[in-house]
């Protein structure tokens, strides 16, 4: 017995492709619903993770700003602005997200990753425990933290 090509396991864009013919042909039947409902709530927890990557971005570059004054630059602000403007269109595209900034276990997550990304980038660990600012400040676009200096 030959391993069907198009199983979730052999290939998963060959299944999903076979899933979704199912589906429009009306055979429920034939449909592997488990897996279905799996990559369902795959694409939920894909989209958090895309706001979560972004926001530790955003977040990085924002301590660098503040712990390295001398060396702001626009590559800095041009991803402070962007990362802005990409998590704002992605509150406003998957609004369920928008209870994110309101969860503290979701901050902490994302304050672990800044810390990862900003201790790689600065070459220190010196980092308050928490996000020092709030989310409407993160967001802001006037706001630049100042120099701890």
């Amino acid at each position: 017995m030959r391993a069907d090509p198009n199983s979730y396991d052999n290939d998963v864009v060959a299944w999903a492709n076979e899933q979704a013919r199912l589906l429009r042909a009306g055979c429920l039947d034939a449909l592997d619903i488990d897996h279905i409902a799996d990559e369902i709530e795959d694409v939920g927890k894909s989209e958090q993770r895309e706001l979560a990557s972004r926001m530790a971005v955003l977040l990085a570059h924002l301590l660098k700003w503040q712990l390295q004054p001398g060396r702001h630059g626009a590559s800095w602000e041009i991803t402070v602005r962007t990362q802005r403007k990409a998590i704002t269109l992605h509150l406003k595209q998957v609004p369920s997200l928008k209870a994110k900034p309101s969860d503290a276990e979701w901050w902490g997550v994302v304050w672990g990753d800044t810390v990862s990304q900003a201790a790689r980038d600065t070459g220190t660990g010196d980092f308050p425990e928490s996000c020092p600012w709030t989310f409407d400040q993160i967001m802001n676009p006037e706001f630049w933290p100042a120099s701890l200096d």
